[in-house]
Formats: C-alpha cells, sequence, structure tokens
C-alpha cells in the first residue's frame, strides 16, 4: 500500500521483534471493515446485537483486570528526568525500551499485526497530524475505524514522509504487572502493551493527541488541550464557538451535545458539537484562535447517558457503535447500564459475562453493577444528531471565549471571568474539583487538575503553564478566559443550579461578555455577571439563590489559597514566576 521507505523499515524492524503470523493493511474500505466484523464475531471477541434496533452495533469485554486508564503505568520517558516534570511517571527511555523489548518480543506469534495509517484532524489539513498504529487487536482496528479518519488516503496523505507518530500496540497476555503505556515525545513515539483497554490502547487518543500532541504544540507554536469545543446559533444565525475544559465527572459530554431549554430554542438558538473531548488551537490569519478536533468519533462514558442527562449522546449510539463492558439484555440481545433508564432488564449478562439479577444490585457498591462504571461506548461523529454539518472544514472554528470548569461545593461561583489572559492562565492552572461520598470515603477533598490536563501533559507541567502564558503574548486577539461551576450546593447539600440545557444560560452571558455586551461585578476571583446578567425566565430560582451561586467567601478563598500554593510547590522549580505572583495578587484581593 506504500513506498515509503521509513514506514516500511520501521514495520520490518517491529515484526522482526514481535513475530506475526501476517501482516495486514488497513485500507479503510467498509469490506475490509466487514471482514473483520465477522472474524472478532466467531472468535468471540465481538457480540452482534440486535440488529433492528442497534444496526451494526457490537458488545465487547476487556478482561476484568483491564478496564480504565492506568494513571499508575502510564510513563513520559524523555532523556532528562525533570523535562517530563513532578506529575508524570518518568523512565529514562533507553531503559524503557530495554524493559519493553523483552515484553514485546515475540508478543504477536500466532497472531495478525494490522498497520493502521490514521489522520488526527480532517485529511489534509495543516492542524492535522498522522500516526500509524501497529497492533494485534481486531477490537483497536475497528475502534480506531470510528474514532480516526484511517486507511489509504492517509497513507497517499503521508507520500514519502517521515513525519507521523510511531505506535505499537500488543495485547500479549493482558498481563498486569507488566502493562506499560509509554510515550517518547523525543521520539514520536508510543508504546502501549498487556492492555486491551481503550484508553490505553487506542493510541490516536490521549497518548496521540494530547500528550505527544501537547509536546509538539510547546514545539511548534500552538496548543492541545483536553477540550470540548461547542457552537451556538444566535437567532439571526451567526454561530459563535467555545473550547471548554473540565475534569471527569463535570458534565463535558453532556455540555458539548447541550440541548437548549424550551424557551431559547422557541427564539431560534442551537447548538452544534464539534468535538467533545480534544481540541487543537493555532493562531489563524486574521489574529484569532482557531480550533479543530482532531477526533472522528465518541468514546463516552455510558453508565448515567439516558434522556434526560444526554439525549443527543443517546441517539448517537444506535448505529455502527461499539459499546465495551456494559450489561448484555439476553431478552432481546440488547445493551443495558445503570442510569439507562429504570426498567433493569428481566435477564441479563453482566459486563463479566456472568448472569446478573437486579434484586442483587446495591447502589452503593459498584460492584454489584450490570455495566462497568466505566463502561464506554465508541460511536462516530457522524451519528450526533447536533454535529455541526462542516465538521470535516480543513479551517477550524474560532474561538470567541474558553471556559474552565469543575466541581466544588461552596468556593467558586457559577460563572466568573478573567481579568486578562495571564489570569486566566492562571484560573486554568488551579482548576480543582471535590470528591464525592460515590468516589472516595472522604467527600470535599480537593483534587487539582490543571486545564483537565493532569493525566495528559506530555511534558513537564510548568513548562506546559508558560507555553500558555507564552501563546497569550503571541497571539493578537486571545479569547477571553472564563469559570464556571455548575454544582454549587445550599445548605442542606442540594445543587441550587438545575444544570444540563440550563447552562446555556451562563454560556450565553459569556459570549455576550466576550463580545463586550454584558455588564459585570468584579470581585477578588474575577467578574461575575452583574444582576440580571443571566436570563432566568422560567427557573424556580429566588434572589438569594442567585446571591449564594456568585458569591465570594473569602475565608473559603483564602483556604483554598494555601492549597494552590501547595500545588504549585509541588510542580517544581519550573513554575512560571508569573502564576505565583498571581496567587499572591489573589490573597492581596481577598485580604482587603
Amino acid at each position: 500500500m506504500t513506498s515509503n521507505y521509513h514506514l516500511k523499515n520501521w514495520i520490518n524492524e517491529t515484526a522482526a521483534m514481535t513475530s506475526p503470523d501476517r501482516i495486514v493493511w488497513i485500507d479503510g474500505s467498509a469490506e475490509q471493515k466487514k471482514e473483520l466484523e465477522e472474524q472478532a464475531v466467531k472468535t468471540g471477541e465481538l457480540i452482534r446485537l440486535n440488529q433492528e434496533k442497534y444496526p451494526g452495533c457490537f458488545l465487547h469485554r476487556t478482561a476484568v483486570n483491564d478496564v480504565a486508564r492506568v494513571e499508575g503505568r502510564t510513563f513520559i520517558c524523555t532523556r532528562k528526568k525533570e523535562d517530563a516534570g513532578n506529575i508524570n511517571n518518568w523512565i529514562d527511555p533507553e531503559e524503557c525500551y530495554a524493559r519493553l523489548k523483552k515484553i514485546f518480543r515475540g508478543s504477536m506469534r500466532g497472531r495478525t499485526m494490522y498497520v493502521i495509517p490514521y489522520s488526527m484532524g480532517p485529511v489534509g489539513s495543516e492542524f492535522s497530524k498522522i500516526g500509524i498504529e501497529l497492533t494485534d487487536s481486531i477490537y483497536v482496528v475497528l475502534n480506531m475505524l470510528i474514532m480516526t479518519r484511517a486507511g489509504k488516503k492517509v497513507l497517499d496523505m503521508l507520500g514519502d514522509s517521515p513525519d507521523f507518530i510511531k505506535g505499537l500496540h500488543s495485547k500479549a497476555e493482558l498481563d498486569e504487572n507488566n502493562r506499560y503505556i509509554c510515550h517518547f515525545p523525543e521520539d514520536n513515539t508510543i508504546w502501549s502493551v498487556n492492555s486491551g483497554y481503550g484508553g490505553n490502547v487506542l493510541l490516536g487518543k490521549k497518548c496521540f493527541a494530547l500528550r505527544i500532541a501537547s509536546y509538539l504544540g510547546r514545539k511548534e507554536g500552538w496548543m492541545a488541550e483536553h477540550m470540548l469545543i461547542l457552537g451556538i446559533q444566535y437567532p439571526d444565525g451567526e454561530i459563535k464557538y467555545i473550547a471548554a475544559a473540565f475534569p471527569s465527572a463535570c458534565g463535558k459530554t453532556n455540555l458539548a451535545m447541550l440541548v437548549p431549554p424550551d424557551f431559547l430554542r422557541k427564539k431560534g438558538y442551537r447548538i452544534y458539537c464539534v468535538g467533545d473531548d480534544i481540541a487543537w488551537l493555532r493562531i489563524g490569519k486574521d489574529g484569532r484562535l482557531w480550533a479543530v478536533n482532531p477526533e472522528n468519533g465518541f468514546f463516552g462514558v455510558a453508565p448515567g447517558t439516558n434522556e434526560k442527562t444526554n439525549p443527543n449522546a443517546l441517539a448517537t449510539t444506535v448505529r455502527n457503535t461499539i459499546f465495551t463492558n456494559v450489561a448484555l439484555n439476553t431478552d432481546d440481545n440488547t445493551v443495558w447500564w445503570e442510569g439507562l433508564d429504570d426498567c433493569p432488564p428481566e435477564h441479563c449478562i453482566d459486563w463479566r459475562g456472568n448472569e446478573w439479577h437486579y434484586e442483587n444490585y446495591r447502589k452503593d457498591d459498584k460492584t454489584t453493577c450490570a455495566a462497568h462504571p466505566n463502561s464506554r461506548f465508541t460511536a462516530p461523529m457522524e451519528n450526533c444528531p447536533c454535529l455541526t454539518a462542516d465538521h470535516e472544514t480543513t479551517e477550524g472554528f474560532p474561538i470567541s471565549a474558553i471556559v474552565f470548569g469543575g466541581r466544588r461545593a461552596k468556593t467558586a461561583p457559577l460563572v466568573y471571568q478573567s481579568f486578562n489572559w495571564q489570569h486566566g492562565t492562571f484560573v486554568g492552572s488551579i482548576l480543582a474539583s471535590e470528591t464525592t461520598a460515590a468516589a472516595s470515603g472522604q467527600v470535599g477533598v480537593v483534587r487539582r487538575d490543571p486545564m483537565a490536563m493532569r493525566p495528559f501533559v506530555g511534558y513537564n507541567m510548568g513548562d506546559y503553564f508558560a507555553h500558555w502564558l507564552e501563546m497569550g503574548k503571541k497571539i493578537p486577539c486571545p479569547p477571553p478566559i472564563f469559570n464556571v461551576n455548575w454544582f454549587r450546593t445550599d445548605e442542606n447539600g442540594h445543587f441550587i443550579w438545575p444544570g444540563f440545557g440550563d447552562n446555556l444560560r451562563v454560556i450565553l452571558w459569556i459570549l455576550e461578555r466576550a463580545a463586550g455586551n454584558a455588564e459585570a461585578v468584579r470581585t477578588p476571583v474575577g467578574y461575575v455577571p452583574a444582576e440580571g446578567g443571566i436570563d432566568l425566565t422560567g427557573l424556580k430560582l429566588k434572589n438569594d439563590d442567585v446571591a449564594k451561586l456568585l458569591e465570594i467567601d473569602r475565608d473559603a478563598w483564602l483556604k483554598d489559597a494555601e492549597n494552590i500554593g501547595e500545588f504549585y510547590d509541588m510542580i517544581g522549580d519550573r513554575m512560571p514566576h508569573e502564576l505565583y505572583d498571581e496567587l499572591d495578587a489573589l490573597k492581596k484581593r481577598l485580604s482587603e
């Protein structure tokens, strides 16, 4: 399929190490995809679902010890340890290659090596990058065909160039004690072994599109961020775009596929999803920041997805989707998960492959769930009912505002705007969420997740912050930066803000503020909406509720500032002094 010397030489070297019985090139054709699906069904790797209700859909079960990303087994391998930083796990690249070669040696014997040429981003876009993944997993191939633009057209675009990301994956023995997800940013290389779970083995996703891409972005002058991209169409037809970053369990996918409340929809407001997870951002010729979604599909969490929380996501899964570790309703050969509906199946096989009975389920015990709490769906972008019509544009989308959001019960207000780009970088760097009873035995423990990138920065976090600050100096017309918090609670622990579709009310204030058309009140932490700034039509919120949502508790913020300082100190001596200056300025404003 190619005459590319660099590619063929690398494949031959890898095949000599892993010893596959044969090598198959993925051409991206529907015929080859169908053949692979049939093979996977015959071996039991995939279970074909009810084709009338779920056309083109399959169920896959991973090993029970292989159900999520493994941050403790994920490494950044730079020649200098300080270039990986204190937040990342590090191994010397020479040592890591030697260690992994022993595991990869003969790992594909008796298996097929699949060669997947793929593009992150629309093929031919200046935003886009090409990767090649070598894998012994049909499951990986079929997922990559959904999540990326893959096949011969990518090889044609690559030509004879050596400029591609080299990704190697083998299931090997699925040995969790020898499981490694290793990134070599200085070599444009990713090696993953002994895992079959998507987040560890779909190497175009977090591994390439964030960890390697963040390193490349710093080197080349652009940004790779853990951000959704959302388009908001006004009644006059104008569409404005935001990029937004949220840690897990903070409503990221729900916002990406938001359904407007009825009164705004009747006015003519519409929402368009560009992407739910990753954004690559570059400075455009017009001086604005432009973004593209490098992915071509959704790798979403199934539990909790339903007609109320995210109807667009649910609709996206009904065809040509691979479900991983959800439950199988054996009455009609369909899928089910906790939170889908209030009608658990009478006859069911759980994610482990065992019979499951609803009467044994206990909400406070995740081990009794029918679907694994991190069970997933891999669905094509084209399935999304609110997908933007021009999602294949090579130009990207102009960003009017950047939004950060965490889960804080008392500290962060519903929304606030940073004073400038440097302060906005500070706001992103202190992004945090608090644990809930469901997640931990301790409630309210703060976990810092700067820019929602803590597990995904492919180099030193201090250098990453410095890159943000440098980008602010280079962008002629930088978008303003905001922070939102949908999770403010009252004295009884109940959420004050309704969330879901009503979050659009806050986004509209953000966009009006970005355009210079909304009034705001300056507070020690940033600008909050002036009275009447957020349209509350139809909401059962009292004036004191709105006051609570926007209140700045100085004592809570001063306590939080101490935690921020401790986090900065943990990052080390590459922490930019500008952010320490911002922290000192915050303390001073809070104390005045």
